[in-house]
């Protein structure tokens, strides 16, 4: 199954508590429990996302983090690469000459092309985008008909 990791997705509710307070300096602790997680594991998000210059890092007092950038200017691909490194389907998607059948290899092309395609997916979602509320669900069920005999 493809996913990303526990602290991947935990990284992204960090960050738009963030977005969601981007006026704000808020503290290790506040972002723990507006986000509703362990102080150890928001501890564990912060430091990548602040390597990747997501979020700036405040010291002292008044002490905290926000958002380096605006939320519409941060992609959720930055997010998941700070978090796990880039992104790749399969090994040779990343890089090359890992894979013994790579020169033979008939599927490397597809694989990097769907690799392709997820990073754009990824990368044309913003923070800002995540804030919002789910669109409604289309109404997908379907009608069947029933007519019953007359008795």
């Amino acid at each position: 199954m493809l996913r990303v990791t526990r602290l991947t997705d935990y990284a992204t509710v960090v960050m738009t508590v963030l977005a969601h307070h981007s006026d704000a300096v808020l503290s290790a602790s506040e972002l723990a429990e507006r986000a509703g997680l362990e102080p150890t594991t928001v501890a564990k998000v912060l430091k990548p996302l602040a390597q990747a210059e997501l979020v700036e890092g405040f010291r002292g007092a008044n002490g905290g983090y926000r958002l380096a950038r605006a939320a519409e200017a941060i992609g959720l691909l930055e997010i998941v690469e700070a978090m796990e490194g880039p992104l790749g389907m399969t090994e040779c998607s990343v890089h090359a000459g890992n894979c013994g059948i790579e020169q033979s290899c008939g599927v490397r092309a597809n694989w990097r092309r769907i690799n392709d395609v997820v990073i754009d997916a990824l990368r044309g979602v913003t923070l800002a985008q995540m804030l919002a509320p789910p669109p409604p669900p289309e109404d997908t069920a379907r009608r069947i008909e029933l007519h019953l005999a007359n008795a």
